[in-house]
C-alpha cells in the first residue's frame, strides 16, 4: 500500500486567489525555496479518517486549530507513489504567527548529536502564479482543482 498524506489547502480571495503554503524546517530544506513548499499535510494510517488527520496535521504544523465547510478535492499521486488527500477551506490566518511542532534528527549526520528542528519553519500566502513556482507539480494540481471549483 502506498504512503498517504492528508492536508488542508487554505485559501482566501482578495484581489486574487491566494493559497496558504508552508516551508519545511530542518537542514535538508534550509537553502531550498522554489519547489519545496507544501500545503500543511502529513501522513496518516489506513484506519484513520483522512479529514481528521488533515485537521490534526494543520494544527501541528501551524499551531492553529481549523474548522469550517471543507471542500473535498480529488486525491493527487506524487511521483514517489504517495497519495495526497486534501480539502480546501476558505479562511485567513496570520502566516507570520504560526508555531510548528518539532522533530529530532541526528545532525550533523553520524555525529551522535540529536538536534530539534521545527517541522515548518515559515508560512506564507501566495497567488496562483507564485504558488506554481513554490509547490511541486503534483501538489499544484490541488490549486488547479480549487480554481476550477471557484469558477462561477
Amino acid at each position: 500500500m502506498p504512503k498517504q498524506s492528508a492536508g488542508i489547502l487554505l485559501y482566501r480571495t482578495k484581489d486574487l486567489l491566494e493559497v496558504f503554503l508552508v516551508h519545511p524546517g530542518g537542514p535538508f530544506f534550509k537553502n531550498k525555496d522554489d519547489g519545496s513548499w507544501s500545503i500543511p499535510k502529513g501522513e496518516f494510517l489506513d484506519d484513520e479518517d483522512a479529514l481528521t488527520a488533515a485537521k490534526r496535521e494543520f494544527e501541528e504544523e501551524t499551531g492553529l486549530a481549523i474548522d469550517g465547510s471543507f471542500i473535498k478535492l480529488e486525491p493527487e499521486k506524487l511521483k514517489s507513489g504517495k497519495i495526497i488527500y486534501a480539502w480546501a477551506l476558505k479562511g485567513d490566518i496570520d502566516a507570520q504567527g504560526i508555531v510548528s511542532n518539532t522533530f529530532e534528527i541526528e545532525w550533523p549526520p553520524r555525529s551522535g548529536k540529536m538536534m530539534a528542528f521545527p517541522e515548518v519553519e515559515r508560512a506564507g500566502w501566495f497567488n496562483v502564479t507564485e504558488a506554481s513556482n513554490k509547490l511541486n507539480a503534483s501538489q499544484f494540481a490541488l490549486v488547479g482543482q480549487l480554481q476550477t471549483l471557484l469558477v462561477p
